[in-house]
């Protein structure tokens, strides 16, 4: 029997006194708390006391805004050693998130199943470029520890959408209140719906086989990405969509499963024909 989520409140504070300077974030009844910080501000969190703490990091870059996130997961006792270390080594990432604990609650052998734990959600979820060499091992821990570290992890993934992290995030799946919408070209079959982070493409759903040549460049490098992480699958003469998947714009999903340019308000419609530029245009005034 599934609950509706329960309201939370999270504390967002800003020790620079800059909104995109560091941010500490903690929430109701956790024992945990973040630290983001953009990475032209790393001076100022190695001063942090969270710094010696142990912690799990997650080093995100993303060069195009259409293009999937780039992340690389890791931890560290202290994890602030670590950071040091990546702050020399790794080039792509532009910021730094790190969880740890308010008190002294997490051991080496936690943050690595922490760690372990977010790896294995980011390649299943397949919604950025993990890029980590190899996936790690789970440490071997008593019942009670996995049981709290699992506790530990969901309100971890709580948090994480209020920095903009999504990419451990599986798509909301459509109830009855949600709106299909479809997609009908080149007789290809496409459902999919509006959510929070993005725009949902069913399972199932149909795309091309190929791009077409020269392709808006940011369609064929996500195009290419879905189907080297087998999540766009060979179906026949098309393609089809292995799991839902969530794009950042209607129209994105609607190129990438054309396999070429696509306009999202007009190419996408409801059960009655309508496109969803009409269905936003009647929205706003009020007529739904």
């Amino acid at each position: 029997m599934s609950t509706a989520p329960r309201s939370f409140s999270i504390r967002f504070f800003l020790p620079d006194g800059t909104p995109d300077g560091m941010k500490i974030v903690e929430k109701s009844n956790w024992i945990g708390q973040a630290i983001a910080c953009p990475r032209a501000k790393f001076a100022g969190l190695r001063k942090r006391t969270e710094f010696g703490k142990a912690g799990v990091y997650l080093l995100l870059g993303q060069p195009n805004p259409d293009e999937p996130p780039k992340v690389y997961i890791g931890e560290g006792d202290p994890v602030g050693d670590r950071l040091v270390q990546q702050q020399k080594q790794k080039d792509f990432w532009s910021s730094v998130i790190f969880f740890t604990s308010k008190g002294e609650n997490l051991n080496k052998a936690h943050v690595q199943y922490l760690e372990a734990r977010l790896v294995g959600l980011a390649l299943e979820v397949k919604r950025c470029s993990v890029e980590n060499v190899a996936k790690p091992a789970l440490p071997s821990l008593s019942e009670a520890d996995k049981a709290e570290l699992e506790e530990f992890l969901v309100q971890m993934l709580l948090i994480c959408p209020a920095l903009g992290i999504s990419v451990f995030h599986k798509p909301t799946g459509a109830d009855e209140s949600t709106e299909l919408l479809y997609l009908r070209k080149k007789g290809l079959l496409v459902v999919g719906y509006e959510a929070a982070d993005g725009f949902v493409v069913r399972a199932g759903s149909q795309a091309a086989k190929a791009c077409v040549p020269a392709p808006p460049e940011h369609v064929g490098k996500l195009w290419n990405n879905l189907v080297s992480q087998e999540v766009l699958v060979n179906d026949g003469d098309q393609r089809k969509l292995a799991q839902d998947y969530t794009f950042s714009s209607p129209s994105l999903a609607a190129a990438v499963m054309l396999g070429g340019r696509a306009s999202g308000l007009s190419d996408w419609k409801d059960a009655k024909g309508r496109t969803l530029k009409e269905i936003r245009a009647a929205a706003a005034a009020g007529m739904e």
